[in-house]
């Protein structure tokens, strides 16, 4: 949430101990189930998103649920580690159907 607030981000944390009924009660599909589950202007963020992906989100406006990084890949914003070289990850736009699509590749 760090790499949130650096880009400008209001961010309001909620700790749940159960996360699993917030995140299907935003209809974030099970296969792309991350640490964390966001809100913002009407779209759900999954996962550890790049803050400019989510800029470009709020900018295009598409007709999806929301952005989702599905587990943590390293390199992912809050998933760096020094000495591991980063992981590609694709950061996925998802529907109420569970459809997802590719939106960018780091």
């Amino acid at each position: 949430m760090g790499h949130l607030r650096e880009n400008g981000f209001t961010v309001t944390e909620r700790n749940e101990t159960d996360v699993a009924p917030v995140k299907r009660r935003h209809g974030v599909p099970p296969a792309l189930d991350s640490c964390h589950t966001g809100l913002i202007e009407g779209y759900v963020i999954e996962g550890h998103v790049p803050a400019d992906l989510i800029d470009r989100l709020l900018k295009e406006r598409p007709k999806v649920l929301g952005l989702a990084v599905p587990g943590m890949p390293v390199g992912s914003p809050g998933m760096e580690s020094p000495g591991q070289k980063p992981e590609r990850y694709h950061v996925l736009t998802f529907d109420r159907t569970g459809r997802t699509t590719v939106f960018a590749t780091r």
